[in-house]
């Protein structure tokens, strides 16, 4: 729970569309689908729920300390709006098609196969200031700059549901993708927390604390 007590989510202040986004791998394009946890399929949930904790469990980009259960997972990933992005084949003629469901985009395939990534975008603070978003991306799908597709969407839905701008509390320094997304993306890096986090980050992962940066972006 957050140190202000319970949050309240916000509400779309316009219809979350579906968007595609291409990849530099020839052919292919990331699709993202907003969703709530009751919205997705439960197979899908279960795996987002052991990317997270496998996620956890290495101890390097995420503040908490594993486990989590599978319903304190859904509270936390899942309670406002979800974005999943699914790596979809892109036509003939360069088309990539929007107009499916999840359960459509999947075409046969496992959701391992297709999952490239997902994140969360829900309030930071209560009220008067509100403004987050929490990214994963399969271990297996990293560098194909599904990450950097992911970001390019944010910025297309934050502002629909209503965000002025964007904090990014706890970006940990060894984190060095993801500070190259949120610089490319025109984010600014506010401040530093020294030793922010304690994270299994040195050798043969042993504990050590790592400084953190807050990032930010205005979308007005």
């Amino acid at each position: 729970m957050s140190a202000y007590d319970a949050i309240s989510n916000t509400k779309p202040i316009a219809a979350l569309p579906v968007l595609s986004f291409p990849l530099p791998s020839p052919g292919l394009a990331l699709v993202t689908y907003p969703v709530t946890g009751a919205d997705a399929p439960e197979s899908l949930l279960r795996l987002f729920y052991k990317i997270f904790s496998d996620e956890l469990e290495s101890g390097c980009t995420y503040p908490q300390e594993g486990p989590m259960t599978y319903e304190a997972f859904l509270a936390y990933f899942f309670a406002a709006t979800t974005i999943v992005g699914i790596i979809t084949k892109v036509g003939s003629q360069g088309e990539i098609d929007t107009s499916g469901d999840l359960e459509s985009a999947k075409a046969g395939r496992s959701w391992e196969e297709c999952v490239g990534g997902c994140y969360y975008i829900k309030p930071n603070y209560p009220g008067r200031s509100s403004h987050n978003a929490g990214f994963i991306v399969p271990t297996h799908h990293r560098g194909k700059k599904i990450g950097l597709a992911l970001g390019k969407s944010y910025l297309e839905y934050a502002p629909k549901l209503g965000y002025r701008g964007s904090v990014f509390n706890l970006v940990y320094k060894n984190n060095i993708s993801s500070l190259a997304i949120w610089d490319q993306l025109g984010f600014t890096r506010v401040g530093i927390i020294p030793n922010a986090g304690r994270l299994k980050t040195g050798p043969s992962g042993v504990e050590e604390y790592v400084d953190a940066v807050i990032i930010h972006k205005n979308f007005v």
